[in-house]
C-alpha cells in the first residue's frame, strides 16, 4: 500500500497537474485576501482571514475533482487497472493509497496559507490580535471538507474511464451536498424537514465547525461521508469483477 500511495504522490508532484492545483489555490485566495474590492483584508479595517476560508470551498469545488478525476478512469482507460488488481493488496488498500495521496497533496497546498495568517497577525493593531481558535478551527473544517471532496472525487472515478466524465460526475456530487440540499430547503414550508435537509448537506457542518467551535457531530458527518463515498468507491471496482 506505501509503494503505491508513494507512486501516486510522485505522480502528482512530478507532473504539471499537482504544480497548477497548488498554484490556482494559492492565487486564487491571494487575489481574494489583498486584492479583491469585496474582500480585501487591508479595506476591512480589522484583522481577520475569513476571506480565505469562505473562498476556499468554491475553488475545491473544481481543483478537487482536478485532482481526482485520473485515480481510476486513467487506470480504466490505459488498462492497467488489470494489473493493479493483481497486486498483493486489497481494492480497499488501493482506494485508501490513492485517497491519502490526493490528501497529502490538498494539505501541501494549504500549508503555505499559514503565510497569509501570520501576515494577518502581524500587521494587527494590536499585534496577534485575531481569533486564532476560529482560524484553527477553518482549518480543521477545510481538511474535513476536502476530505469529503476526495472521497466524491474517487467514487465518481471509479464510474467511468473518461477523466472529463470523471470531473463533471464530482462537481456535480459536490455541488449538491454543498449548496444544492440548502436550496432545496428553501421550497420546504416544514421546519423539521427543512432541518434534516440543511443537516445532510456540506455547508451547514462547515460553517459550524469554521466558527471554532468543534462539534462531534460535524466531525463524525464528515467522517461518515467519507467512509460512505469510499464504500461506494470499493462496491463499485468489486462489481466491475464480477
Amino acid at each position: 500500500m506505501y509503494a503505491l500511495f508513494k507512486k501516486e504522490l510522485t505522480g502528482f508532484l512530478g507532473s504539471l497537474l499537482g504544480y497548477i492545483v497548488i498554484g490556482v489555490f494559492l492565487v486564487a485566495n491571494g487575489l481574494v485576501l489583498w486584492w479583491m474590492p469585496f474582500s480585501n483584508i487591508l479595506d476591512y479595517g480589522y484583522a481577520t482571514i475569513d476571506p480565505l476560508f469562505i473562498n476556499a470551498p468554491y475553488v475545491f469545488l473544481l481543483l478537487i475533482p482536478a485532482i481526482t478525476m485520473r485515480t481510476f478512469a486513467e487506470e480504466k482507460k490505459t488498462g492497467t487497472i488489470e494489473t493493479l488488481f493483481t497486486k498483493p493488496i486489497s481494492d480497499l488498500q488501493i482506494i485508501a493509497a490513492k485517497y491519502l495521496a490526493s490528501l497529502v497533496l490538498v494539505i501541501i497546498s494549504l500549508l503555505p496559507t499559514l503565510v497569509y495568517v501570520y501576515t494577518v497577525g502581524y500587521l494587527a493593531n494590536p499585534r496577534w490580535d485575531i481569533d486564532f481558535g476560529a482560524v484553527w478551527g477553518s482549518y480543521l473544517g477545510l481538511l474535513l471538507l476536502s476530505s469529503v471532496y476526495i472521497a466524491i472525487g474517487i467514487f465518481s472515478s471509479t464510474l467511468t474511464d473518461n477523466q472529463i466524465i470523471s470531473f463533471i460526475y464530482s462537481v456535480c456530487i459536490c455541488l449538491f451536498l454543498t449548496f444544492g440540499l440548502s436550496e432545496i430547503s428553501n421550497f420546504n414550508s416544514v421546519r423539521v424537514i427543512d432541518l434534516l435537509i440543511i443537516n445532510l448537506g456540506i455547508a451547514e457542518h462547515y460553517n459550524s465547525i469554521s466558527r471554532g467551535v468543534i462539534d462531534s457531530r460535524d466531525v463524525f458527518y464528515f467522517l461518515g461521508a467519507v467512509t460512505l463515498f469510499l464504500a461506494a468507491a470499493n462496491f463499485t471496482l468489486q462489481r466491475r469483477k464480477w
